[in-house]
């Protein structure tokens, strides 16, 4: 048994209390290199070490990129030529003349991030996050819809937390954990050219000359990538509930505008160029199916139609009314007022 994404199970997804509660994308991903290849994971700046968790059994999980992760690298989707007219497109000059641009579809937090706090629409995203706190997200649909798809915390300003319609995640399963090592040799032999005598050198001094690149410097035990034994895993789910909990003036309008939205981020193929040693593809062997999940558990097999996601993204947004596109200017001394007042 199947569901295809007609317009009734759409307006079921998005305005029906008792309809489905998920949309679930399991998929399967190989290296590029093949099968049982190492890839590398990504390290966390307070230790430099992968997120790898052990399971009761032994099994040992590796993150492979989180959720937020995610979340940012899809987003910028909406600057694409065959998606940017579905949302507001809102770019920030900073800098001096000629000035650079970044686009809010670029900033971490979206609109809760600092750089909006720093230009003239500070306090108009203010009140659209106290509005989204009170129930009401059409202001935010209107200035930032992508931080209902996506999920916002204002936590710097109204503290205001915007759940996720649309969460991926990718994860390994059965890894194990490789290193490596390596040794620098310098181009020409710089004691012989009496340049430095290493070992009159004090440890400090050795690890600034060898920093500069005049010494030998092995590297040993450093980090070597994983190999996952079992599936590397990509898992997207659209939260049909979040997205009903939303609220405003004409809701069932603005509902369906955010599920448009949220379909086309999930539908979206991955990016596979992750990181440094990280490209990942469809594994063509492995599991790639979408769900959809009833209240009662029921899962369905749900067979994707992306020119159906579009149009209905499409139609959605223009009877919804996207927000007007804006050009916004940098202001340091509005930086420099907020972290006073952060201070304070």
């Amino acid at each position: 048994m199947s569901s295809n994404l007609t317009a009734d199970l759409l307006e079921r997804c998005a305005n029906d209390p008792k309809g489905p509660v998920a949309l679930h994308l399991h998929q399967e991903l190989l290296p590029v290199e093949g099968r049982g290849a190492p890839f590398f994971p990504p390290t966390f700046a307070m230790d430099t070490k992968y997120n790898i968790d052990e399971l009761a059994d032994g099994t040992k999980v590796a993150l492979v990129d989180s959720v937020g992760s995610q979340a940012n690298r899809m987003e910028p989707l909406f600057l694409e030529e065959d998606h940017r007219a579905l949302v507001p497109q809102i770019d920030i000059r900073y800098g001096k003349e000629p000035h650079e641009v970044v686009s809010l579809l670029q900033a971490g937090h979206r609109l809760g991030d600092a750089v909006i706090r720093c230009t003239e629409l500070a306090d108009e995203a203010h009140a659209a996050f106290v509005a989204a706190g009170k129930g009401d997200a059409g202001p935010l649909a209107k200035l930032a819809p992508t931080s209902l798809v996506f999920g916002a915390w204002d936590s710097r300003d109204t503290g205001v937390k915007v759940p996720r319609i649309v969460q991926s995640v990718l994860r390994a399963w059965d890894v194990s954990r490789l290193t490596r090592s390596a040794q620098f040799v310098p181009a020409l032999d710089y004691a012989a050219l009496d340049v430095v005598e290493e070992e009159k050198l004090k440890k400090d001094e050795q690890k600034a000359w060898a920093e500069r690149g005049f010494l030998h410097v092995p590297s040993t035990g450093d980090h070597g990538g994983i190999v996952a034994h079992g599936p590397i895993r990509r898992d997207v789910t659209v939260n049909l509930v979040a997205l009903r909990r939303l609220s405003g003036e004409r809701g069932e309008v603005l509902r369906r505008y955010l599920l448009g939205l949220a379909l086309v981020a999930a539908g979206e193929p991955l990016d596979p160029f992750l990181r440094q040693g990280c490209i990942l593809v469809p594994d063509p062997d492995g599991v790639s199916a979408w769900t959809l999940v009833g209240r009662d558990g029921t899962r369905t097999a749900l067979t994707w139609d992306a020119d159906a996601v579009q149009a209905f993204a499409r139609s959605s947004a223009e009877a919804f009314g996207v927000g007007a596109s804006r050009q916004l200017t940098f202001d340091p001394k509005r930086a420099k007022e907020d972290a006073k007042g952060k201070k304070k």
